[in-house]
């Protein structure tokens, strides 16, 4: 389960973090807070607690929207991503075992399909079709990117401005 931790603010921002380059799984990569489900535990409790873990984000901070569309991973994880609003400017802390750097990317960019690079990719024997997007040096792609676009489809942001 994964936050998509949505900043209350005039624009909008969505918090993400970027991996340890030190980890064994993903290093480096840019992520939405979250992990693995404990057992006996909800999407949204895991995601809650993961936030908490890794960037300090005071549960009772968080107004959860709800659950999201599962993602599959072309690794086999299915992800449940985990829709919330929070106040803007949060003394969020990093845990330096999980979250090299945090930062806030405007919600409008990363909902505009235009925002996305397509790319294509060897993976597995198999060509793949990704999208990536580089906001501020952070390179944004793969299964975020993946769940960002979902979110984008999902709400239909094109049918908001109509």
């Amino acid at each position: 389960a994964v936050l998509i931790a949505v900043t209350e603010r005039a624009r909008p921002g969505i918090i993400l973090t970027q991996r340890p380059r030190s980890m064994r799984d993903h290093p480096g990569q840019v992520a939405f807070p979250g992990g693995k489900i404990d057992p006996g535990e909800t999407p949204i409790a895991a995601a809650l607690r993961e936030a908490h873990e890794e960037l300090a984000l005071a549960p009772a901070a968080v107004r959860v929207i709800g659950a999201s569309d599962p993602y599959q991973t072309g690794t086999g994880f299915l992800v449940t991503p985990v829709l919330a609003t929070v106040p803007p400017d949060l003394p969020l802390v990093p845990s330096p075992d999980e979250v090299e750097a945090w930062f806030e990317a405007p919600l409008d960019l990363l909902l505009s399909p235009a925002s996305w690079t397509e790319r294509r990719a060897l993976w597995k024997g198999a060509e793949r079709v990704y999208y990536e997007l580089d906001h501020e040096g952070f390179r944004i792609w793969g299964v975020t990117a993946a769940i960002i676009l979902n979110l984008a489809r999902r709400i239909d942001v094109g049918a908001l401005r109509a």
